[in-house]
């Protein structure tokens, strides 16, 4: 990882707010896409030390099992992803009617 994790907030709102076609279709495509990326690359780093620190730091949040943690922690980051896609969508909706209003008068 070469980025902090809230550059997906930044990435999610640019790109939805480029190309997003419905609000719903934005928020969608955003959380599914961070919610695999966090799991895969969290899966690619507990896989080869048979998931000690995963399964150790679920102990400590209560969650008892590694799994349940990598999709926690996916589902938050997929719902981080999506908030700001849905922002982004929206805000260039805003900055269109604004464009078209600015227009007609």
């Amino acid at each position: 990882m070469i980025a902090p994790w809230w550059v997906i907030i930044v990435i999610a709102f640019a790109t939805c707010g480029i190309i997003g076609k419905t609000g719903k279709i934005a928020f969608w495509q955003s959380f599914f896409a961070i919610f695999l990326l966090w799991i895969g690359y969290a899966l690619f780093k507990s896989l080869p030390n048979d998931n000690v620190l995963a399964s150790r730091v679920a102990i400590m949040t209560g969650l008892k099992i590694w799994w349940v943690l990598l999709l926690v922690t996916g589902i938050l980051g997929g719902l981080v992803a999506g908030i700001s896609g849905y922002c982004g969508y929206q805000f260039r909706k805003a900055m269109l009617i604004k464009k078209t209003d600015e227009k007609l008068a």
